[in-house]
């Protein structure tokens, strides 16, 4: 492996005896925000830790700006790490939290107030400092744990999900500030989250992490819109993914894929047995038979409605008529106000629609 970003890691592997990392191999550009994602139990926490030098890699290595750190003690990695749950010191104040690495790495006092004195005004604590971590909010705290971590001027910075424990509000904030800081400073992140949206808002590019194993990476369009495994497809919202064939290609060069009762039209190189999956928000619902250039429409049956608030999940089966183990159940994301103006209820037959292009072949 070439040695030319921030963090680079090969073939690592380690064993827990419950748990496994298994082979992972990442290369993370300089300057760039890096997202692992996956689901609770995936292994993400254990990869930062290790990256931290708090497990032992059994084989592989690890390299942050070029240099093996695979066997060197945590402080010796010139890495900055928070946590979920913020991890600060409760005897001291805001100002002695952030300064807690300066000071121990024994730099002068003038340099750690001006140092802790524009952080935290980056990052909008400035006001804070004499407060004890006790009597802040989340957001408040998790700002003090960021400024802990920049002030030392981390080679790289891992971020444990640092937003999962706060307010949506909050979180929609902190996330902003985030990637203000990102673009600021130039510091290279490696943020691990569960949450697609927060993947996708604030990653350059997105891992996702299965099992010990990291199982695609790509830019957050690659990954939403190119899942390269079901497990992918499904954890990124898919919804709609299908078992098909490739039958042939029609007279416009699509291709013609038997899923169930139905032939889907799709753009794909590939043959034989293959999954197809459509995002619900590019299928379009209607009541009338809908004259338009998507290659693929059909009437259904509405079977289920699921109230998600600002948006409504609409299952339509199709053939309408055909029974529930032969059928294929698409699953459509409309709003409110598309809910009430079409009149959207069980058992109402239904047009549906999507193009040939909205539908990914692996």
């Amino acid at each position: 492996m070439t040695n030319t970003g921030t963090l680079q890691i090969q073939d690592l592997y380690v064993d827990l005896g419950e748990f496994r990392l298994q082979d992972i191999t990442l290369d993370v550009a300089a300057a760039e925000y890096f997202v692992i994602l996956g689901p609770t139990g995936a292994g993400k926490t254990i990869l930062l830790e290790t990256i931290a030098g708090l497990y032992e890699a059994d084989r592989g290595q690890i390299f942050v700006k070029a240099r093996d750190v695979t066997s060197l003690r945590p402080e010796e990695r010139e890495i900055g790490f928070v946590y979920q749950d913020y991890a600060l010191f409760p005897h001291l104040n805001v100002a002695e939290n952030i300064a807690f690495g300066l000071t121990l790495r024994k730099v002068p006092r003038a340099t750690i107030e001006e140092r802790v004195k524009t952080m935290s005004e980056m990052l909008r604590i400035d006001h804070l400092l004499h407060r004890n971590p006790k009597t802040l909010s989340g957001g408040e705290q998790q700002r003090v744990a960021l400024a802990r971590a920049l002030v030392v001027e981390p080679r790289l910075l891992l971020l444990d999900e640092p937003l999962s424990a706060l307010d949506p509000e909050t979180r929609e904030g902190l996330q902003r500030e985030l990637a203000s800081v990102h673009q600021e400073l130039g510091t290279t992140i490696l943020h691990v989250t569960h949450d697609f949206e927060e993947a996708v808002a604030l990653g350059d590019r997105i891992a996702v992490m299965h099992e010990g194993q990291i199982v695609q990476v790509g830019t957050p369009e690659d990954i939403f819109q190119r899942p390269t495994s079901e497990f992918v497809a499904r954890f990124v919202g898919m919804r709609n993914i299908f078992q098909g064939r490739i039958l042939a290609v029609d007279g416009d060069g699509y291709k013609e894929i038997s899923v169930g009762r139905m032939r889907l039209a799709a753009v794909t190189e590939r043959e034989g047995a293959v999954h197809a999956s459509i995002r619900p928000e590019d299928i379009i619902l209607s009541r009338n038979a809908l004259h338009s250039s998507a290659r693929n429409c059909f009437q259904g049956r509405i079977v289920d409605i699921a109230n998600r608030g600002t948006i409504i999940y609409v299952m339509v089966r199709v053939p309408p008529d055909a029974p529930e183990d032969v059928a294929t159940d698409f699953v459509c994301v409309i709003t409110r106000r598309s809910l009430e103006e079409m009149d959207i209820r069980e058992g109402r037959r239904i047009y549906l629609a999507f193009k040939a292009a909205a539908v990914h072949i692996f």
